[in-house]
């Protein structure tokens, strides 16, 4: 079925239309109240979130080459505290240490974090006034197989991969290199704590390392095999946070599922790698590489909890090798593939393993993502999760870039703006690939205005032909 842009579904009977089409059940408000489920209060890492919105960490292509943030990182950031979102999940992705950078503008963990964190706050106080119910966390990550720290590909993986080893290939970290890791991440976190963040974030997701392991099925020794084993690196981060910086909270953001890695086909259209069944790599997979089977997450989920971990974030998949299924949208980066489905389907893939895990844990404090290509569509659905019950709270990434505010207009009930919403052009994606610093250069005047926008512009084109050619 051909895939509709979701901007030209402005009825909502249209847009409803367009889901008994495709076979969808999202929720969906009948009319979105600012004082309703949004405005509501969440217990979140021991203190009270004003609302129910929140800022997605996103990984940043604009610091400096040591990792510490610049102007452009603290524009980001300021944005983020006016935003209206009352949880800050990370602000962005911060390498515990320099080799696990996935670009080499990346945040690494240092003590200008405490000046960052300021801004954030300081941007929020000057615009709602108050900052006792704002929580603002930091995401710890290790980038492994797709680590590139000075620019060129510097993989560390988690095992030997029969797909993905073809497209970047590097050592396996050994168990006694793991080992030291753990006590990289204490140390990033320590220091988090020390500069006033209220929780971190152990990254699990996105194909990162902390994610890979979980799918290492075939790993040998104590860091592999079965889920115990391959839950040991994750769940040995959080003992030794707990250990060394008691009482500074945790969260985990997890690919809840995974499909097979993806390639463009003769037509440019995404196509799954061939692989053989079972597919026992796609954590969260059924086995066939192509479907989802949450019941080893939802055994994670029990796990954490055991270590005193009641935070999750859904997301799933990987940018690098399914982002049709990570960041659903109707128009690809540069070096991608047209999507192989009508993007809402990717959205109420992701909406529904959220809802589910925290059908099957409701103790667990679920907060959701995947919401941004619902564009218009978006603050019905917000509203009607949280209603519902399906999440707690509901996740902003790429929008927080084009329309930062979105969440303070839907609480004071004005009217979205529609020229800023995010229209995922995944210009955000394709310039950074192209060595270029992120942000929304699309909508947002500020980026409208930089010469990198000429040279994304040229960057696409050149793209293009070589697809053509």
């Amino acid at each position: 079925m051909t895939s509709v842009q979701i901007r030209r579904l402005t009825e909502r009977d249209r847009f409803g239309q367009r889901l008994d089409e495709l076979g969808l059940d999202l929720p969906l408000a009948d009319e979105v109240d600012p004082s309703g489920p949004l405005a509501r209060p969440l217990e979140v890492a021991g203190k009270r979130a004003g609302n129910r919105f929140c800022i997605l960490p996103m990984e940043g292509w604009d610091g400096s080459a040591d990792g510490r943030p610049t102007d452009l990182v603290t524009r980001r950031w300021r944005r983020f505290g006016e935003s209206g979102a009352k949880l800050i999940w990370g602000g962005e992705a911060v390498a515990v240490r320099h080799d696990g950078r996935a670009n080499p503008n990346q945040l690494v963990i240092s003590d200008e974090l405490v000046a960052l964190r300021a801004e954030l706050v300081a941007a929020h106080a000057e615009r709602f006034g108050r900052t006792d119910d704002l929580v603002v966390g930091l995401q710890l990550t290790h980038s492994g197989r797709w680590s590139r720290p000075e620019g060129d590909p510097a993989p560390r993986t988690a095992y030997r991969h029969p797909v993905l080893d073809a497209r970047t290939a590097g050592e396996p970290f050994t168990d006694e290199e793991l080992d030291r890791l753990v006590d990289d991440f204490v140390a990033a976190a320590a220091r988090a704590a020390a500069a006033g963040f209220d929780f971190v974030d152990v990254k699990a997701c996105h194909g990162y390392l902390g994610h890979e392991l979980l799918s290492g099925v075939e790993r040998p020794g104590r860091y592999g095999g079965d889920l115990e084993g391959r839950s040991r690196f994750l769940r040995s981060v959080i003992e030794a946070i707990a250990a060394a910086v008691p009482g500074l909270p945790v969260g985990v953001r997890l690919s809840a599922f995974d499909l097979v890695p993806f390639r463009p086909g003769t037509d440019g259209t995404g196509e799954p790698e061939p692989v053989d069944e079972p597919y026992p790599y796609a954590f969260g997979g059924d086995g066939t590489g192509l479907g989802v089977d949450l019941a080893e997450p939802i055994a994670l989920l029990d796990r954490l909890a055991e270590l005193g971990v009641g935070l999750v974030c859904v997301t799933a998949g990987s940018p690098y090798y399914n982002p049709h299924v990570q960041r659903p949208a109707y128009f690809p980066p540069s070096d991608g593939y047209t999507p192989p489905e009508d993007p809402l389907v990717g959205v109420a893939r992701l909406l529904g393993a959220a809802a589910d895990l925290k059908a099957a844990r409701p103790a667990v404090t679920v907060v959701g993502s995947g919401y941004t290509y619902l564009q218009e569509w978006l603050p019905a659905v917000a509203q009607a999760s949280v209603a519902e019950g399906k999440v707690d709270a509901v996740g902003l990434g790429r929008m927080a870039l084009a329309y930062h505010d979105l969440p303070a207009d839907v609480l004071a009930g004005r009217a979205l703006d529609r020229s800023r919403l995010c229209r995922t052009f995944s210009d955000c994606t394709t310039a950074p690939r192209n060595g270029l610093v992120s942000g929304c250069y699309p909508l947002d005047d500020f980026y409208k205005q930089r010469p990198e926008r000429t040279l994304l512009a040229q960057a696409k084109k050149d793209s293009r032909k070589a697809l053509r050619s």
